[in-house]
Formats: C-alpha cells, sequence, structure tokens
C-alpha cells in the first residue's frame, strides 16, 4: 500500500487555500490533482518557475500542511496561472495529512486506487496513467536528437526524443531497445551547452514501422534542471 500512495495520482478538484513564504494571507486555489509526491494547482498567484519555493498549503481543519516545492511547468488558462508541482521535501505527518484528507473527502479515488493495485498485482498490463511522470510532471512535446548507450551490451545507438518530462524519456530510434534495459543517454539541446547526460531504464518498447521503435525510458531520478533547460529549448 505505501508504494501504491507514493504513485497514484488523486483527482480531486477541489478548493484549498495557499500562502506563500513571506506573504501576509493565504489566497484561493482549485488544487485538480494531487499525491505525496506533487501537485498541480490552479491559482490567481504567480510562481516563479523553474524556482524552489516554499509555501503553506491549507485543505482544510487539521490539514495545514508546509511544503518546500519546484515549479516544474506553468501554464495560463484564462485569468488563471496552472502549475505542475514536485515536493522537494515534505514531512511524513503531511504525508499522512494528505492521505486522510483524500480518504475523508474523496473516498472513490482510494477505491479506484485499490482496484488499480488489484489489476496490477494480478498480472494485468499496467495502465498508462500509473507510470510516474505522468502522476507528477506534464509531458512535453520533443524533438531534440539523442544518442544512447545500452549498458546491458555496449551498444551504442543514435533516436530521437518525442516526449520529455522531469522523470522520463519518450523516444523512436531505428532498433530496438528491450524492456528492462538500462540506457545512459546524451541529448542534443540546440542551446549551445554541452548534451544533456542522463540514464534510466527502458520501461516499454513496440515497433512502429518498418526499423522504427518507440520506446519509454524512466529516469534513475527526476532532473528538475535538465527538464527546465530542454523546456526553453523547444
Amino acid at each position: 500500500m505505501g508504494e501504491r500512495r507514493r504513485t497514484f495520482r488523486w483527482q480531486i478538484n477541489q478548493q484549498a487555500k495557499v500562502k506563500l513564504e513571506g506573504a501576509p494571507d493565504f489566497a484561493h486555489c482549485q488544487i485538480k490533482d494531487i499525491n505525496l509526491k506533487g501537485l498541480q494547482i490552479s491559482s490567481g498567484l504567480k510562481l516563479a518557475k523553474d524556482a524552489f519555493s516554499k509555501f503553506n498549503l491549507f485543505l482544510g481543519e487539521g490539514h495545514i500542511l508546509n511544503i518546500e516545492a519546484w515549479v516544474v511547468w506553468h501554464k495560463t488558462i484564462g485569468d488563471l496561472n496552472s502549475y505542475g508541482i514536485y515536493f522537494t521535501r515534505v514531512k511524513d505527518q503531511d504525508k499522512e495529512k494528505i492521505y486522510r484528507f483524500v480518504q475523508q473527502g474523496h473516498p472513490e479515488q482510494i477505491k479506484k486506487q485499490y482496484c488499480q493495485g488489484l489489476r496490477e498485482e494480478g498480472g494485468e498490463d499496467m495502465p498508462k496513467s500509473s507510470t510516474e511522470d505522468r502522476r507528477i510532471f506534464a509531458r512535453f512535446g520533443a524533438r531534440f536528437p539523442l544518442r544512447f548507450l545500452d549498458l546491458n551490451s555496449n551498444r551504442e545507438g543514435m533516436a530521437q526524443t518525442q516526449d520529455l518530462s522531469a522523470k522520463g524519456v519518450g523516444l523512436l530510434a531505428n532498433e530496438e531497445l528491450s524492456a528492462r534495459t538500462p540506457v545512459e543517454m546524451w541529448l542534443e539541446i540546440p542551446d549551445k551547452g554541452e548534451p544533456l547526460y542522463t540514464r534510466g531504464e527502458v520501461v516499454w518498447s513496440k515497433m512502429v514501422g518498418p526499423k522504427e521503435y518507440r520506446a519509454g525510458v524512466n529516469l534513475d531520478k527526476a532532473d528538475l534542471m535538465g527538464l527546465s533547460r530542454a523546456l526553453r529549448a523547444i
């Protein structure tokens, strides 16, 4: 259950309040979804993108969180700002507050999480929405040349990214990368800097055409600075 808590994204679409460090009062906001690693939030507040932020999040009586976070992405929708936020530091007691808050106010989400867990344990394919980067980080379409090294065979190859998140890379290659293959990758970002280095493990792979293979790579760790650099080049 602990792992499922950490990875499932609870869709709550609920009003809340947030107070940035140094601000005199709480401001209204709406939480689209939340888990123990991050959330998506809409508000009239302006947060600095690609930066760390400290704030208090008021979910309801007995549910005030003290959060340190990184603002991963930002979109403007009408008069509101929508943000993807990754918790860089959150206390265990605050994680329990988040879980209890969802359990009390949105029990259908806990039931949905439990049912999904049963399907996974039963051997069925894991739903796409259950991959970690889709829950915490937005996925952005991006086309960058990429060089990879298959750490099992020491085979090098070329590919092109199809999409990026802070925790994953979708790529297109002319040769297959089997699932569970550990890889090192160098992305050619057109910003006159050095190639962006990262590493991870192939979690899925499929043929999409003659000598064309799509693959999804789960990164060993969330690369927030690397994602910020890549987004500026899109």
